[in-house]
């Protein structure tokens, strides 16, 4: 997959936007958007903490977000763009709402604490759905390695 302009673009923002909640020593945070064509439907960050909800991750407040924006979960031709490779269950959530472009920055391999099934990579996760969705990985990875690396 070759991300667009606007998908570069609004990675831009959601990298931005995880460096700007990040502080040292707090933890992570991450941050997701819902792109159609050039419009962003939805910027979110994670809201685990301030919910007390283990299924809050910013893909999945964005995901909401943008299908109540446009009134229906359907999200055909959207694009998710996350500050972090997508976990299990945002890749899951992502195919019931069919989006079918993932761009993100930091990956599996880079932060690999993060991920509950770590022996399932995203080209597991593709096969598994017959190749429902194209990714591209590890856009700006590097502006987010003091955020994600090393990050249990």
């Amino acid at each position: 997959m070759t991300p667009t302009g606007p998908e570069r673009e609004t990675l831009d923002r959601v990298i931005a936007a995880a460096l700007d909640r990040f502080l040292p020593g707090s933890g992570p945070v991450f941050t997701a958007a819902v792109l159609r064509g050039d419009e962003v439907l939805a910027l979110e960050a994670n809201e685990v903490s301030a919910r007390c909800d283990a299924s809050r991750h910013a893909e999945i407040v964005a995901i909401e977000k943008a299908s109540a924006a446009l009134g229906q979960t359907d999200l055909s031709g959207c694009t998710l763009i996350a500050s972090m490779q997508p976990c299990e269950m945002c890749l899951a959530a992502m195919r019931w709402s069919r989006i079918d472009r993932l761009l993100f920055a930091m990956t599996q391999e880079r932060a690999p604490a993060f991920f509950q099934f770590p022996a399932l990579t995203l080209a597991d996760y593709a096969r598994a759905c017959d190749h429902a969705f194209d990714w591209h990985g590890g856009l700006g990875a590097d502006r987010l390695a003091q955020v994600y690396e090393g990050a249990p």
